[in-house]
């Protein structure tokens, strides 16, 4: 993959070590064997790259039992695992969920729960949405009771969880009640009375998710405050790692299109030999090129903190989610009725495209979030 010169030596260095490591654990039929086992990711590929190469850990401050590296390591790690389409808690657990348990500022939280997510030895999960899957900061599916000195209880269903399912920490977005429609942050113990879980069937089978309901659970009320603008840097945040993901299966997607027209063979020449083809491929290319520009500037504003990080994360999502099902759709075309038969990886770049550009917000969302922050920004 490009980027050579935009990342120093390490973070070059730190995206070949884990792109070698997929190639040998994580190859079609690697991934055909988690899917037909049952079990959400390969356990023991994640146990490698949490432990030999600490990509859990990469996002998370030292004192928290991390690396203290910044989203941009995370970034290159995310744009591996999307090429390979390597089913794994490193979106859901390492990214939404120990994002959102730094975006508390609760010490004592950190201190207990982010050094298992970065060992790898723990899975968290992130429960937000309600069925319309928003994903918005001020629009959240639970609601709270309670006080500090009595204790909390969540209640409510949570969609589209990731890692839901097989997570052992769950931390809830909440409005409390009698609060005026104040926001918080609750930590529940998955295996509490009142905590029910359930695969749900997606499209993408890469991506597991799951609906986790709550009557009366016991709960641990992390954020003093509203959380409001905690969980809107932790949208941000995730928005741009989704983004990685897009732009590394786009463009493995791409060379596999690309591999193919070389070997396959009609009227008597590979069909890459084709000009139409060989256009609609050079399209295809300025497609993931482009959309790893406006992934790349948006993780840059995020890890320098730039007043348009909001804007370059929206950009950036809409305009990967668009490439990505553009370069997949064509591909499935390109490769003919092979690309939607069990055993090509075709339709599972497809299907991966089209849940992406479903999570955290369609495309259409996003520009008309760009409509609006232009008219703040006027």
């Amino acid at each position: 993959m490009s980027g050579v010169g935009v990342f120093s030596e390490e973070q070059i260095e730190l995206r070949k070590t884990v792109a070698q490591l997929l190639a040998k654990r994580a190859d079609a039929a690697a991934l055909r064997k988690t899917l037909e086992s049952g079990e959400p990711f390969d356990r023991g590929l994640w146990d490698v790259l949490c432990q030999q190469v600490g990509v859990a850990a990469l996002a998370i401050p030292e004192e928290f039992g991390g690396f203290g590296a910044t989203v941009v390591e995370q970034h290159l790690v995310l744009e591996e695992l999307g090429a390979a389409l390597t089913p794994s808690p490193m979106f859901g657990s390492a990214v939404l969920a120990a994002q959102t348990i730094l975006a508390t500022g609760n010490t004592e939280a950190c201190e207990r729960l982010l050094p298992g997510i970065a060992e790898g030895s723990s899975v968290a999960a992130l429960c937000w949405v309600g069925p319309e899957g928003h994903w918005r900061s001020d629009d959240v599916a639970c609601t709270a009771a309670g006080s500090d000195a009595d204790g909390y209880t969540v209640s409510g269903t949570a969609h589209y969880v990731l890692d839901g399912a097989h997570a052992d920490v769950l931390i809830v977005a909440a409005v409390v009640e009698g609060t005026d429609g104040a926001i918080a942050l609750f930590e529940v113990d998955p295996s509490a009375d009142g905590v029910a879980r359930r695969q749900l069937p997606t499209m993408d089978l890469t991506r597991p998710m799951s609906l986790v309901e709550f009557a009366s659970a016991p709960a641990v009320r992390l954020t003093a405050d509203d959380a409001s603008a905690a969980l809107e840097r932790v949208r941000q945040i995730a928005i741009v790692a989704l983004t990685a993901e897009q732009v590394g299966a786009a463009a493995r997607c791409l060379q596999m299109t690309v591999d193919y027209s070389k070997d396959r063979v009609q009227f008597g020449r590979a069909i890459g030999s084709f000009q139409a083809l060989k256009h609609r491929m050079a399209d295809l290319y300025f497609l993931v090129e482009t959309a790893r520009s406006a992934s790349y500037a948006a993780v840059h504003s995020l890890a320098e903190g730039l007043p348009t990080a909001a804007a370059d994360a929206a950009v950036a999502k809409a305009y990967c989610s668009e490439a990505f099902l553009a370069i997949t759709g064509d591909s499935i075309q390109l490769h003919g009725g092979i690309a939607i038969t069990w055993e090509h990886d075709a339709h599972l770049f497809f299907k991966r495209a089209h849940g992406s550009a479903q999570l955290l917000g369609q495309p259409e969302e996003f520009l008309a979030e760009m409509e609006t922050l232009a008219g703040l920004s006027a």
